[in-house]
């Protein structure tokens, strides 16, 4: 059960599965979260800024985990590094 929520976490939910440029549909979801985010909920920055640390803090021990119990080191299908780099400069252009 723990394996497969870390699964999911850092394939963003199985986008990372996409068998053709996985890293550029995780780079497009972020884009559309974090416009959900601001817009639509219209989330304060600060609160968004947590959920950005909390994700960034809780994706060392998920990847190093989904690394471990992977025999691909460097596999295509980890793109929460995708989230939170695209998440960076989005959040520094809305505040």
């Amino acid at each position: 059960m723990i394996k497969t929520i870390n699964t999911l976490f850092v394939t963003m939910f199985g986008l990372g599965k996409v068998p053709k440029i996985p890293g550029t549909f995780g780079s497009l979801a972020t884009v559309i979260i974090l416009y959900i985010f601001f817009h639509t909920f219209n989330l304060s920055s600060n609160l968004v800024l947590i959920f950005l640390v909390v994700v960034f803090i809780l994706s060392f021990s998920a990847v190093a985990h989904h690394i471990k119990d992977n025999e691909n080191k460097d596999s295509n299908e980890v793109i929460i590094d995708e989230f939170i780099g695209q998440s960076i400069p989005i959040y520094l252009y809305e505040i």
